[in-house]
């Protein structure tokens, strides 16, 4: 933990002559920028579907660092000696400070429940953004999945229509129960993509129970993930964009 916490506070001291006494507050949120781009390389293959294991890797990995967080704000001692990180501040807020901590020093509305309200007001604002995107995501996830089973059904349709009248019925049926199976999935894609969204805002919960510098690392971190994939999403789209614009033009010149 000393390699963090040396790390932190030299950050720390970087930051004091512009940013005062938020400076370590300033240097938790540099130092998980840092973290998330040493990452994003897994955060690109789990976007790409590369392998399953990618998806999980970029969360595992942060789980230590934010262990790691909780530990040098809510230990008094480091090292056998003071932790003097509980010191810092943001704001009027002592970066070791919990929500029931502030509300017992002011209520909800004084120094150090404003700095708690705000950070509460971000967190927010970023999980109703993961909120959206997620809706959009399952809504076009459910109408992908629509849209190829009619052209299966189509398919298998014709198919059928060139086959003996016996093997027309079975082919039918068969036609039938993959239908009403693909109707299942979308539904349970709908009602999978009506939860998920929720679960956003339990970052509201953990961010209210752990100290203070823990939550400025969960609503950096969770803000990154949110703008990482709308931006690797939107080079995606902007590649097939190109791409169709080109088959267009070369199917246009032939």
């Amino acid at each position: 933990m000393s390699v963090f916490i040396d790390l932190v506070a030299v950050l720390g001291r970087l930051l004091e002559p512009v940013l005062a006494e938020s400076a370590t507050a300033a240097a938790i949120v540099l130092f998980t920028v840092l973290v998330r781009l040493a990452l994003h390389p897994l955060s690109r293959a789990a976007f790409r579907g590369a392998t399953p294991v990618a998806g999980i890797l970029p969360v595992l990995l942060q789980l230590p660092v934010f262990f790691l967080m909780y530990r040098a704000f809510s230990s008094a001692e480091i090292g056998g000696g003071a932790n003097e990180l509980l010191g810092h501040r943001l704001f009027a807020a002592p970066l070791g400070d919990r929500w029931t901590e502030a509300l017992g020093e002011g209520g909800l509305f004084g120094e150090r429940g404003l700095v708690f309200l705000g950070l509460f007001a971000v967190v927010a604002v970023v999980a109703a953004w993961s909120a959206a995107r997620a809706r959009k995501t399952a809504a076009l996830m459910a109408a992908t999945a629509a849209a190829s089973a009619t052209a299966a059904a189509t398919v298998r349709g014709k198919a059928a229509r060139g086959k003996a009248s016996g093997a027309k019925a079975s082919g039918a049926k068969a036609s039938g129960a993959a239908v009403a199976l693909t109707a299942e999935q979308q539904e349970l894609m709908r009602k999978v993509g009506g939860v998920l969204p929720l679960l956003s805002f339990g970052t509201l919960i953990t961010a209210a129970v752990v100290p203070l510098a823990a939550g400025l690392y969960l609503v950096t971190t969770t803000a990154w993930s949110v703008a990482e994939r709308a931006w690797l999403q939107y080079r995606k789209d902007r590649a097939e964009r190109v791409e169709g614009a080109v088959s267009g033009a070369e199917r246009s010149a032939m």
